[in-house]
C-alpha cells in the first residue's frame, strides 16, 4: 500500500486546527498538528511533512516569520498559508516570500484539499515553489518578475496591470483549474465590486498578445463554466 502523504496543520485556534485535521485525514492525509510556528519548526525536524498549511496570525511565531526562517534555511516544504487578509498586495507578499499558495479564512475544505493536490502534483523536491520564481519561462513566453515585464519570442508585450498580474497567477499555478471567483479574489482582491467579466476580458487580452488559439491553446485553457488553467509547462529561469 502507498504510504499517506503527512500535512502538518498549524493554527492557534484548536478548534480550526482540529476540524482541519480531521476532514483531511478523511481526505486520505495523515496529519500532524502544531500550535505555532515554534512548534511547526520543531515538528518539521522530527517528522519531514510532504506540506504544511500554516495560519498567518499566530501568537509566539506567526505565520510569515515561520515561513521567512524556513526560507532562509533552504527548506524548500510547500506551504499554504491561511490568511484574512483581503488585499492583493499582501498576499502578493507572501509568495515572494515563499508560500506556495494562499487561502483566505474562511474557505471551503474541499478548496483546500484541492490546492494541496495540485501543490503537491508540481512541487519539486528542495527546490523553491514557482511563486517564489524571479522569471517564470513557458516555451517562447517569458515573465520578469522584478522588471513587471513579459516577453514573447524575445519581443515585450503590452499588457495592462491586471492582465500582467492574471498571467502571473496563472503561471505559478500550471496545469490547476482556477475559477473565475478565485481569478478575482488574486488579482482584484475584492477591493470593489467587479464582476467575474471583468476576468473574460483580461484573459481576452492575455490571448491576443500571447498569439494564442482558444481552440488549441498553447497558454491559457477555458474550462466551460469553470474557469481557466495554463496548459504550458513553466519552470524557473
Amino acid at each position: 500500500m502507498e504510504a499517506k502523504q503527512r500535512i502538518l496543520v498549524v493554527d492557534d485556534d484548536p478548534g480550526i486546527r482540529n476540524s482541519l485535521s480531521a476532514f483531511l485525514e478523511r481526505s486520505g492525509f495523515e496529519v500532524q498538528m502544531a500550535n505555532d510556528g515554534e512548534q511547526a519548526l520543531e515538528a518539521l525536524n522530527k517528522n519531514r511533512p510532504d506540506l504544511m498549511v500554516m495560519d498567518v496570525l499566530m501568537p509566539r511565531l506567526d505565520g510569515r516569520e515561520t515561513l521567512r526562517r524556513l526560507r532562509r534555511a533552504q527548506n524548500w516544504i510547500p506551504v499554504i498559508l491561511l490568511t484574512q487578509v483581503g488585499g492583493a498586495t499582501e498576499r502578493a507578499m507572501a509568495l515572494e516570500e515563499g508560500a506556495d499558495d494562499y487561502l483566505n479564512k474562511p474557505f471551503e475544505p474541499h478548496e483546500l484539499v484541492a490546492r494541496i493536490r495540485a501543490i503537491l502534483r508540481r512541487a519539486d523536491p528542495g527546490l523553491p515553489p514557482l511563486s517564489a520564481a524571479w522569471t517564470l519561462v513557458s516555451g517562447e513566453l517569458r515573465l520578469e518578475r522584478r522588471s513587471r515585464k513579459v516577453y514573447l519570442k524575445d519581443s515585450e508585450l503590452s499588457l495592462t496591470p491586471k492582465a500582467l498580474i492574471l498571467l502571473e497567477y496563472l503561471m505559478t499555478h500550471p496545469d490547476e483549474l482556477v475559477s473565475r471567483e478565485r481569478l478575482l479574489d488574486a488579482v482584484w482582491g475584492w477591493e470593489r465590486a467587479v464582476a467575474t467579466r471583468a476576468v473574460d476580458a483580461r484573459i481576452a487580452e492575455l490571448r491576443r498578445e500571447l498569439g494564442d488559439n482558444v481552440d488549441e491553446p498553447a497558454y491559457i485553457e477555458t474550462a466551460p463554466g469553470l474557469g481557466y488553467r495554463f496548459v504550458g509547462k513553466v519552470e524557473r529561469a
